[in-house]
């Protein structure tokens, strides 16, 4: 028993310091850093979605944080769902925005590790805006959408079916996640 923990200590990797952590001037520089990204602001500012993120650099994940919140608050407040089913989207627009703020706090600790060089990653580009490419499966989403909205604003169509088939949209992005990882598998 006594060998078994003593293996196990021995696979286990030792994490160095890095040399920037080793000097009291390099400490100095690092903490003076304009760079460095305050975790506790990153989560005050996330009490708008994806406020915190876009803080710290991560454009993409905030507006993608931004847009999630704002559509299950636009579920609740437009009545498109069955009232049996409120709690749920209510407890998960809770929850998801709760997620938000931490992770904009875990975002900007790990870029201040980062920086410091205790932790390999690679960092936002400071100040650039996202890259511009495209998303099939996000175009696809919100081109049904906008004929679906539209084809209610312009020809009353009933809105009844969505409450009734929204889970399928779930089922669809877990399918292209499968696909996704997949085709990812394939290239390798």
């Amino acid at each position: 028993m006594m060998h078994d923990a003593e293996d196990a200590r021995a696979a286990m990797p030792v994490i160095e310091p890095s040399p920037a952590a080793h000097t009291y001037a390099d400490r100095r520089a690092f903490l003076d850093d304009p760079r460095r990204k305050s975790p506790w602001l990153a989560a005050i500012l996330s009490a708008m979605p994806g406020l915190g993120q876009v803080y710290v650099g991560y454009y993409q994940q905030g507006f993608v944080n931004a847009l999630v919140v704002g559509g299950l608050i636009a579920v609740i407040a437009g009545e498109m769902i069955d009232s049996d089913l409120m709690g749920v989207v209510g407890f998960l627009l809770a929850f998801f925005w709760l997620f938000n703020v931490i992770d904009a706090a875990r975002r900007a600790s790990l870029y201040n590790q980062a920086l410091s060089g205790l932790r390999p990653m690679d960092l936002p580009e400071d100040g650039k805006a996202p890259r511009h490419a495209g998303s099939l499966a996000g175009g696809l989403a919100l081109i049904a959408a906008g004929l679906v909205l539209f084809g209610h604003t312009m020809f009353g169509m009933s809105l009844a079916w969505v409450g009734q088939w929204w889970p399928m949209a779930v089922v669809g992005g877990g399918a292209w996640l499968v696909y996704e990882d997949w085709r990812g598998r394939q290239g390798q």
